[in-house]
């Protein structure tokens, strides 16, 4: 059957489910999304009832209802009218129309009061007007990315719909293949930490699962996209675990180089790669590297990105549906769940995952509807790998941070800006707040205050406690005033010639940004303490100094090369990592529910791959696999 002649049979499906009275004029594939477009009024036909909810239960398609433009409301008295449903309680900020889909997009600060109980709002809305209501939050934080997106999104609404229209011939274009012949085939992040991403196959379909690029090792920085198996041309969809850039960093790259297929994650991870993207091209052009992608690339895959949210089943190609799931890593981080076939097979990828609730996030999903085999990262994979407890973390931390104090030094502490950065923050302002440590200056420096107003914008994927401090108590430790944002190098100086204080800033690894600035600076005094609370890839100067390096070498401004001697105190604190240990490894996979019959291991340095592989067959009597980067597996 031909694309045209699928359109026609899903017609004829939805008209007989729907009243006699509504006439469908028009249905279009948005993307995933099936768009039923009606030349009368009778909506309320529509609200009346269960039909939109039996119909997409029967096609297992998300099926959106929306009227012709001449049936919509005038746009200036649509507005007065959601203003005056809403009230001022719902602090609306903007409302835009986009009048390609019929949607009308209500910026609040309070989208709660927006939607109303149950939904009533959004339902008077359609009612009375005939536009569709789409709600987003206005950050209490504002966000420098999150403007950005929003404005590029609304100066191309018709070549966003017409992407959508594209993408959605695409995925319902007809199989080919009834039997299953699924491989996946290791891209990069194989027996290494780094460039993460990963090709799914059928013989119908390709997808791409994180696109990273290897932020410690400038040899082998990007993935294996030479092998005869990977072709751009042939891409269906590429689906993004979380915003960290060995998993998402190479995405634009794709597009500069002809993709145009979808790009699937959480709203938050849009956000925040987007955040990091433009910051990786901005460095190449600070410090002359050649870029492997432009401004323009990143543009072009945020218009191409279609946000899910947790436990939405979508189609992304003919044989292949996907469903994210939490994975407690960082904000919006997802464990992608792939349905191929009619049920044939289903496989989970875990990304980057933590199996423990933090304060920031609630600990990763464990139940699926099936699970045939399970690809988990082993970061933490060793036998040695054993992580302290959050709670004896944030002891320790307190016994460090009250003692360099006391003895007059300043802490370093080099995040990355998205996840521990975060953790930190909420951490510091209560031990501030509860006078558990000293009241002194708390600077943050780099990305942190960027991807900080990314978190304010999304309280619904924080953390259950999190998220009742914020919304019902009124309590932001995000908003503290305990906080100082550090811009540009006086006023970094100032921080570095000033009196005791704590210093969070990028980059998390010691590979560049203002925490290798501020070591420099700090590096010789024995009063100062520099704290890892995060992974430190092999390569990295963080790495070096774990491992014992008290000496480091870099070009100063006059261009000459100097030596400086690390004689503050050095320490690690592993139980703020976002990734799960050994244990909580061994936990997830006892819990995951149904149990995997093959687990493949990633994401890790070699021993810990095979390690953990070993482990998981002699201990959970699974079948393992721990693949090497360039080989292709044969699931089904």
């Amino acid at each position: 059957m031909s694309y045209e002649g699928e359109l026609e049979r899903i017609k004829a499906e939805i008209i007989q489910y729907l009243p006699p009275e509504i006439i469908v004029k028009k249905i279009e594939f948005e993307g995933p999304e099936i768009a039923v477009y009606s030349e009368n009024s009778n909506l309320e036909l529509i609200e009346s009832s269960d039909v939109l909810k039996d119909l997409a239960k029967s096609m297992r398609k998300r099926v959106v209802f929306r009227w012709n433009e001449e049936e919509r409301k005038d746009p200036s008295e649509t507005e007065a009218y959601i203003k005056n449903l809403v009230g001022e309680d719902a602090e609306v900020t903007n409302i835009e129309f986009d009048h390609t889909r019929g949607e009308v997009i209500i910026e609040s600060g309070k989208p709660g009061l927006v939607i109303g109980k149950k939904g009533v709002n959004l339902k008077e809305i359609r009612l009375n007007t005939f536009w569709q209501p789409k709600t987003i939050r206005t950050p209490p934080l504002a966000s420098r990315t999150i403007s950005l997106i929003r404005q590029m999104l609304s100066k191309e609404r018709q070549n966003q719909k017409d992407i959508l229209l594209n993408i959605g011939k695409r995925i319902h274009r007809p199989a080919l293949y009834k039997e299953l012949d699924i491989r996946l085939t290791a891209l990069g992040g194989f027996r290494e930490v780094g460039r993460s991403c990963i090709l799914m196959q059928t013989k119908d379909s390709n997808v791409l699962l994180d696109v990273g690029l290897n932020v410690g090792n400038k040899n082998d920085q990007f993935p294996n996209f030479d092998i005869p198996e990977f072709s751009i041309r042939d891409l269906d969809a590429v689906i993004i675990s979380h915003a960290h850039l060995d998993h998402c960093g190479m995405v634009p790259y794709l597009f500069k180089y002809g993709y145009r297929g979808p790009v699937y994650c959480t709203l938050p991870t849009r956000n925040l790669a987007t955040m990091l993207q433009l910051d990786f091209v901005q460095i190449c052009e600070k410090e002359g590297i050649p870029m492997p992608y432009t401004k323009r690339d990143v543009k072009s895959a945020v218009l191409h990105t279609i946000p899910l949210s947790w436990g939405k089943v979508t189609d992304i190609a003919p044989d292949i549906k996907l469903t994210l799931h939490n994975s407690g890593h960082i904000l919006g981080s997802s464990l992608i769940h792939l349905h191929f076939g009619k049920g044939g097979y289903n496989f989970v990828y875990t990304g980057d995952f933590k199996y423990q609730k933090t304060r920031l996030l609630e600990q990763a999903a464990v139940k699926f509807p099936r699970v045939e085999s399970l690809l988990i990262e082993s970061t933490y994979g060793g036998p040695q790998d054993r992580i302290p407890s959050r709670q004896d973390s944030e002891r320790e931390l307190r016994q460090i941070l009250n003692s360099t104090i006391k003895r007059g030094g300043k802490i370093l502490i080099p995040v990355l800006a998205v996840g521990r950065a975060q953790e930190l923050i909420i951490v510091l302002e209560e031990f501030i707040s509860k006078g558990i440590i000293d009241k002194v200056p708390l600077f943050l420096d780099g990305l942190i205050s960027e991807a900080t107003a990314i978190h304010t914008a999304n309280p619904d994927f924080l953390s259950s406690d999190l998220r009742e401090k914020i919304l019902h108590q009124g309590k932001n430790p995000f908003l503290s005033d305990f906080f100082t944002t550090v811009s540009g190098r006086d006023e970094r100086d100032n921080v570095i010639m000033g009196g005791p204080c704590i210093i969070l800033a990028t980059s998390g690894m010691l590979i560049g940004g203002p925490s290798v600035q501020y070591l420099k600076a700090l590096a010789e005094d024995k009063n100062n303490s520099l704290i890892f609370v995060s992974y430190q890839v092999n390569g990295t100067l963080g790495s070096r100094i774990q491992r014992g390096f008290r000496e480091i070498q870099y070009t100063n401004p006059k261009g000459r090369t100097q030596l400086v001697r690390l004689n503050l105190n050095v320490f690690t604190l592993e139980g703020f990592s976002g990734h799960s240990s050994r244990s909580q490894i061994s936990q997830f996979l006892r819990r995951i529910q149904p149990k995997p019959k093959l687990i493949i291991t990633n994401h890790g340095e070699e021993s810990k791959c095979v390690s953990l592989s070993t482990m998981i067959h002699k201990k959970l009597r699974k079948a393992t696999k721990s693949p090497k980067n360039r080989e292709t597996l044969l699931l089904k």
